[in-house]
């Protein structure tokens, strides 16, 4: 269990979820011990609903301590008790495009032919017409609104550059509410998808009033060909059996981890496939070219409420493009990859890859929630 939790672990207070022979159940991991909070609050939602920023959460039931707990993912036997995606009732929402200089530089790497000199000299063209470097524009400033007019001009605009430097930012549903699967866990591409990437990220998690109360890592199983074909199947592409996993726990923000933390974190992946094939990658939220407070605003207030709360996905700038198979094919999962998204403040969430098809299918809806809760006298 100790790969998968923060360096500073015992610093920190880790809200997470269990299935317990009873239910999901929601836990807090302090000290090196975790307490199943159910007889505190029946649902991670309803936790921090009733804690204020930074309130600890109360003592819960003791269930022992963490070293105790011998982790296997699923496809090693698992474990007893297992641990679930970390929320429960929050919507599952994501950003996308919001680091807007991969978005620029995918358009100007299109236009050069793969030539990097060439590739230059429109950067600099660029850079010269809009009298700055194009890497600082800020979406929706003034000078994003020139280089908006410079693309269109020389016909390179793009719906997906509107939401890279435009005002509006892309905010989707991923996934429907108690359908993310956590750490250990299979996760699934759909069967017909030949091209399909991980998109290591960070999900912060907010209340029903808009508030960051922290963080979670995520992945954002993507179908590039699936969504490549048209932008309206955004939803075909993002939304499947599995497609969404979140964990290993969330981190409550408090004095010693803050959004300054997020800020500054940089979010490896691995990836080991069945065929030998490994891939590195990582991507700094640094380059993030929208502040995580400002895809909140964009997401929850006056003309979208969550009473329940949300996880936001803040997007990510890794897109792989190393050849897997056959040379110019590019990277695409395999079944049996092992991906692992990490970083020291959060801990790693890592996943199997099946197909959505293969994948345990989703049962535990909102109605099987509620009657469970009842039946074990949560909620009445």
């Amino acid at each position: 269990m100790h790969q998968l939790l923060p360096v500073d672990h015992q610093d920190a207070v880790l809200l997470g979820r269990i299935e317990t022979a009873e239910g999901p159940t929601p836990i807090v991991l302090r000290d090196g011990e975790i307490e199943d909070l159910s007889g505190v609050a029946p649902t991670v939602a309803d936790l921090l609903d009733r804690l204020a920023p930074g309130e600890l959460p109360p003592r819960g039931t003791p269930i022992g301590a963490i070293d105790a707990l011998a982790f296997r993912p699923d496809w090693e036997g698992g474990m007893q008790p297992r641990l679930l995606s970390p929320i429960d009732l929050q919507c599952i929402k994501a950003s996308g495009v919001t680091f807007a200089i991969s978005a620029i530089e995918r358009v100007i790497e299109e236009r050069a032919r793969g030539d990097a000199l060439e590739a230059d000299r429109i950067r600099e063209d660029f850079q010269t017409r809009l009298g700055g470097d194009i890497r600082s524009v800020k979406p929706g400033s003034e000078s994003a609104m020139q280089l908006k007019a410079i693309l269109i001009a020389d016909g390179l605009w793009s719906q997906y550059l509107e939401v890279a430097i435009g005002k509006d930012a892309e905010i989707f549903t991923k996934a429907p509410v108690l359908s993310s699967v956590g750490a250990g866990a299979d996760i699934g591409v759909r069967a017909d998808s030949e091209w399909n990437n991980p998109e290591p990220e960070v999900a912060i998690i907010c209340d029903a009033r808009g508030l960051a109360r922290g963080a979670t890592l995520a992945n954002d199983v993507n179908l590039r060909d699936i969504e490549g074909r048209s932008a309206l199947l955004l939803g075909k592409a993002k939304d499947n059996n599995a497609s969404c996993a979140l964990g290993p726990f969330i981190r409550l923000f408090d004095d010693r981890f803050t959004m300054d933390d997020i800020r500054r974190s940089v979010i490896t992946l691995e990836i080991e496939g069945p065929d030998n094939f490994r891939l590195e990658g990582s991507s700094s939220m640094a380059m993030i070219s929208r502040d995580p407070l400002d895809l909140i605003g964009q997401t929850i207030g006056a003309s979208h409420h969550y009473p329940d709360g949300l996880a936001l996905l803040l997007g990510t700038m890794f897109a792989p493009i190393e050849d897997r198979s056959e040379p110019g094919r590019g990277f695409t999962h395999k079944k049996g990859d092992i991906v692992r998204i990490a970083t020291p403040k959060l801990g790693a969430l890592v996943n199997r890859v099946v197909t959505s098809e293969e994948a345990p299918p989703w049962t535990m809806g909102i109605g099987a929630l509620m009657r469970n809760l009842v039946s074990r006298g949560l909620i009445v």
